[in-house]
């Protein structure tokens, strides 16, 4: 028997099960003496289709619970000629543990048939693929999701489906799975506020697969795929891209067009608002759906949508009718970058900040929570797990609650006041608890053709564009369409964690224009280091199911979509918001017209103004644990 791994998991890369880097040999010989491979099984779908499978259980006999991870990123077994090692070590893992690993790629992507559309292949394939492994010799019925990234993504949409053998899941980084929960209305990532995410961008050019390319013939063998997998394993190697530069181009709809890149699924979304129906079909999760298994939650403070997610974890406890299953969530929250949970170390430095030891027993937990739900295991997760585990930075310490935010969290409201020159660091923008009296409000100039750069921040997948994390922000807010809000000296240490809340006034002498906002811990020495940021397109202000366009002179009041962090503002430090109206490429330019900007290349230069008055009380809500 041979044995082989897969590679290029990239993004979705879950490396919690790697105890240890062994050599080659002994993992292919540990994997000959305990396990079976199958590779290239193609499983049926409804409608005919395959999905190519691989396949690693215990030789021994018996019947064994399964770990499924589904995902649109190669696996192939052969690279090159060589062999690599990360499958094997996994699966090896799990078969020394007592279960049964099947990875699968979606419909569409590498050996699997059909056509591929990020998030929007059929619901069905993950019961279809339940429902084939449930009745194989091999299986105890039972069966565990796992993956992080577009690999955990399409977790929760299949959830809802609640097929009786998908008996618990541990997404990790699944924000681009969340389409609508709440207020918030991202569509899987792709907006922010009514904002495109431009992440989505670069990743589609990455990854996409062109309608061109070659197919293996149709009724190809298992033995005809495994040959062909040896030397020629589908994956497209697209030419280097300065994103940087390529994110720029305008119109937006031509971005992946001017790279030569592919774009069929790209030219189909660039042009849905965040209420088009299509957001609703296919495989992408909104709050109308059941969550219908025990769930083990993963997010960090530094990925793109943290927010949503820990939105999603809310609603889930809240909203879901069955009472077992919102009684059995639980969530972690790591200091960490897109899907970097395990890259945690004794100094963990987040873009240019260090949140010190940050690392946790991932293996431990979610060993446990799979032995409990896939073997009936009566273990001690339950009782030794808090509800929620979440990393405080600037204490640098994990710490536990049993809901999020924590219970003895109280919300406190700041004031947006300035005599209306809050421009720059240097300007005389405050944050208090006094309220506004006096209307003067801050003024910037915001140029479609000069936006603000993205500095650091919570997103990922953007090529080099954007290095994520967090990065001293003081040089930036030197910029005059930057105004920059800052509290007294804290005289106490003061820990911020859960979500918080923006409500702007706002006015422009344009149709519609974007209103940005980040949160900043500032340190005695001016350093400011970035830990949330969030937009809000103004034509969205009354909600996404229609546009409302600004009228010269009148003023508008503007919620943004919350920011979330667990940190600590240390005695000594400052609180800081920035207020501007672009934070570019990680959000698409509002180029001010009041058209579609997916579609134009020239831009209209708008006076935007905040208001802080007792009229309009702009202000931010900060929940500070007592």
């Amino acid at each position: 028997m041979r044995f082989f791994t897969k590679v290029y998991i990239a993004l979705a890369c879950n490396l919690f099960w790697f105890s240890h880097i062994q050599s080659q040999e002994d993992i292919l010989a540990q994997l000959n003496e305990i396990g079976i491979v199958e590779e290239k099984v193609m499983m049926p779908m409804r409608d005919g289709i395959r999905l190519a499978t691989d396949i690693y259980r215990p030789k021994a006999d018996g019947k064994y619970p399964i770990i499924f991870s589904r995902t649109p990123y190669n696996f192939n077994t052969w690279v090159d000629g060589k062999q690599s090692l990360r499958e094997a070590q996994r699966a090896l893992d799990y078969i020394k543990q007592g279960y049964i690993y099947v990875v699968q790629n979606e419909r569409g992507r590498y050996f699997s048939e059909g056509e591929w559309d990020i998030l929007g292949v059929p619901l069905t394939d993950g019961y279809d693929a339940f429902e084939w492994m449930k009745n194989q010799p091999w299986s105890n019925g039972k069966i565990g999701t796992i993956g992080c990234s577009s690999t955990a993504e399409w977790q929760m949409a299949v959830s809802a489906l609640d097929h009786p053998s998908h008996a618990a899941m541990v997404p990790q980084g699944f924000g681009a799975g969340v389409g609508r929960v709440g207020d918030i209305n991202e569509q899987g990532n792709w907006y922010r506020g009514g904002a495109e995410q431009m992440l989505f961008f670069a990743w589609l050019y990455g990854v996409e697969h062109d309608k061109f390319k070659p197919r293996i013939p149709e009724g190809a063998t298992q033995e005809d795929l495994i040959r062909i997998s040896r030397f020629y394993d589908l994956g497209p190697k697209n030419p280097s891209v300065d994103m940087s530069e390529a994110l720029s181009h305008l119109p937006i709809q031509d971005i992946l067009k001017n790279v030569n890149g592919k774009r069929e699924i790209f030219d189909k979304m660039i042009v849905r608002k965040p209420n088009d129906p299509a957001w609703f079909e296919g495989g992408i999760y909104h709050d109308h759906m059941e969550i219908s298994q025990p769930s083990f939650w993963f997010a960090s403070w530094y990925d793109v949508s943290i927010t949503p997610n820990l939105a999603l974890f809310n609603h889930v406890r809240k909203n879901t009718k069955d009472a077992f299953i919102r009684d059995n969530q639980y969530l972690v929250i790591a200091p960490t970058l897109h899907c970097a949970y395990t890259r945690a170390t004794e100094n963990t430095i987040v873009g240019e900040r260090s949140v010190g030891d940050a690392r946790l027993n991932y293996n431990e937990q979610i060993t446990k929570w799979f032995d409990l739900w896939l073997k009936d295991e009566k273990n001690d997760f339950k009782e030794n797990t808090p509800r929620v585990q979440y990393f405080t930075m600037g204490t640098n310490e994990w710490q536990s609650a049993n809901t999020w935010p924590p219970e003895n969290t109280k919300m406190t409201t700041f004031y947006l006041n300035s005599n209306g020159k809050a421009n720059t660091r240097f300007g005389d923008g405050t944050l208090t608890s006094k309220k506004p009296t006096a209307d003067n409000p801050d003024s910037f100039v915001y140029d479609p053709m000069k936006p603000v750069p993205s500095y650091g921040g919570n997103v990922c997948c953007t090529g080099n564009a954007i290095k994520a994390g967090a990065f001293d922000q003081k040089d930036m807010e030197m910029r005059d369409d930057i105004l920059v809000y800052t509290s007294d000296v804290l005289k106490e240490d003061t820990e911020v964690s859960g979500f918080i809340e923006a409500v702007l006034y706002v006015s422009s002498n344009v149709k519609d224009t974007d209103f940005t906002l980040k949160l900043i811990d500032v340190y005695p020495d001016d350093t400011a280091y970035n830990l949330d940021e969030t937009i809000q397109r103004v034509r969205y202000h009354e909600g996404y199911d229609k546009e409302v366009f600004m009228e010269e002179g009148k003023v508008y009041e503007v919620n943004l979509t919350p920011l979330s962090t667990s940190n600590v503002f240390k005695k000594g430090h400052r609180i800081r918001i920035e207020i501007s109206s672009s934070n570019f490429p990680r959000f698409a330019r509002n180029l001010n017209t009041g058209g579609n900007n997916f579609d134009e290349s020239v831009g209209v230069v708008a006076t935007n103004k905040v208001h802080h008055s007792k009229a309009y009380p702009s202000q931010i809500r900060i929940p500070i644990v007592k």
